[in-house]
């Protein structure tokens, strides 16, 4: 007991040495603790950075030193004309990506708009049947999308639609994401509703307290929904195949398939096809992540 009593006596004036000391402290535990973590997401993210390196590096080798051996990182000559001869060659995937960019902005736009004012809707209004329909709402989330594709076909072919970028876009200025206004929804219910009162005592219209009050307030929400329709939407296949039948209308997943067909050895052109579709994606991933991460995760923290 003496000598635990001692050594206690010791620590306690700080002439324990400093290196047993800074050993035995908590601080110093979380410090080794959080320097592994860090070293461990390093070792991640150079591992997640892999594909995308090789992916630059095959697109800028001469064609027929795709598969050298041994493998060539640094290609010597670097031959950024591959990019030039994908952008302009025979699909002309200049314009493929032109209209890639169209689409997928009033997609957006249309999803955001859409998306926020019907969770608006559930969130601050009460009307009979309210959580009846929300309930119906989310059971819209079960149906997977091809089993409507069919139906969606018919109705659009019967407005004349088909062989337009109308299909692509239209339904999300119609609120045709489930699970955007369930998101939406349940962020609004965090913001206090004495928002909205003070508001309406001012004389604010309930649309005007959505646009000048309820949007800013939920930009973390909003810029997740923004962020995952862009990435539905610049990387959509299946519908643009269906819906669009000329060459020139077509988006850039498609136009990267068709140009699979032209040139299927050369897998230099391939990779910097499939680099300028994937360039956006990182850019709007990397500038948006934070605020997304952040909407995603204060979504739903009350139980309101």
């Amino acid at each position: 007991m003496g000598v635990l009593r001692s050594r206690r006596a010791i620590i306690a004036d700080g002439r324990l040495p400093a290196r047993q000391s800074k050993w035995l402290s908590r601080n110093g535990r979380e410090r080794l603790l959080h320097g592994v973590l860090h070293v461990v997401l390093l070792a991640g993210g150079v591992t997640m950075l892999i594909p995308f390196v090789w992916l630059l590096s095959t697109a800028l080798k001469p064609t027929g030193h795709e598969f050298s051996y041994p493998p060539q990182l640094l290609p010597n000559p670097a031959m950024w004309s591959n990019f030039t001869e994908v952008l302009f060659g025979p699909v002309y995937m200049i314009r493929l990506l032109q209209n890639t960019v169209i689409v997928t902005a009033l997609s957006v736009i249309g999803t955001a708009l859409s998306s926020s004012l019907v969770a608006y809707g559930f969130a601050r209004f009460i009307f009979p049947g309210r959580n009846f329909w929300f309930v119906v709402l989310l059971g819209t989330m079960m149906l997977p999308s091809p089993v409507t594709i069919i139906p969606r076909f018919i109705l659009f072919r019967n407005l004349g639609w088909i062989n337009t970028w109308l299909p692509l876009f239209v339904p999300a200025f119609l609120g045709s994401s489930a699970y955007y206004i369930f998101l939406l929804r349940q962020f609004y219910m965090t913001i206090p509703y004495e928002y909205d009162e003070a508001a309406l005592i001012d004389g604010a219209s309930k649309f005007r307290i959505w646009w000048q009050i309820l949007l800013p307030l939920s930009l973390p929400a909003l810029t997740a929904v923004v962020v995952l329709t862009f990435l539905g939407e610049w990387n959509s296949f299946f519908e643009p195949l269906i819906y669009i039948s000329s060459n020139s209308k077509q988006m850039m997943g498609v136009g990267l398939a068709m140009y699979r067909g032209i040139a299927s050895s050369r897998w230099n052109l391939m990779m910097a096809g499939a680099f300028v579709q994937l360039v956006p994606v990182l850019i709007v991933f990397f500038v948006a992540q934070r605020t997304m991460i952040k909407g995603i995760v204060m979504t739903g923290i009350t139980g309101r």
